[in-house]
């Protein structure tokens, strides 16, 4: 029964390497599709690392330009935090 059996499946070298090729593919723990969904996350945190590393770089640009100049410091707080003196209202327009 053996006989009948092409030589690659005979060579016990050439089964260890495949049944290593399948257990590595398919069985592993770090196998192909862990190994795919690892990738794509590590590809989506550097996505988000970079955005995060854009922001602080606005962020920092922009209060170096607040706090060096005092008349921008009052715009500054105007215009984002809605801040006023006593004696104003403030009316927020949004456009649609």
């Amino acid at each position: 029964m053996i006989k009948r059996l092409p030589p690659i499946f005979r060579n016990f070298y050439a089964l260890t390497i495949a049944g290593f090729i399948v257990w590595m593919v398919f069985f592993d723990v770090n196998d192909l599709i862990n190994q795919y969904f690892t990738i794509k996350k590590l590809d989506d945190l550097e996505e988000e690392k970079q955005f995060y590393t854009e922001k602080t770089a606005e962020v920092t640009k922009e209060r170096e330009e607040v706090l060096s100049k005092p008349h921008l410091l009052e715009k500054y707080a105007r215009e984002k935090y809605l801040m006023k003196k006593k004696t104003e209202d403030v009316y927020v327009v949004v456009k649609e």
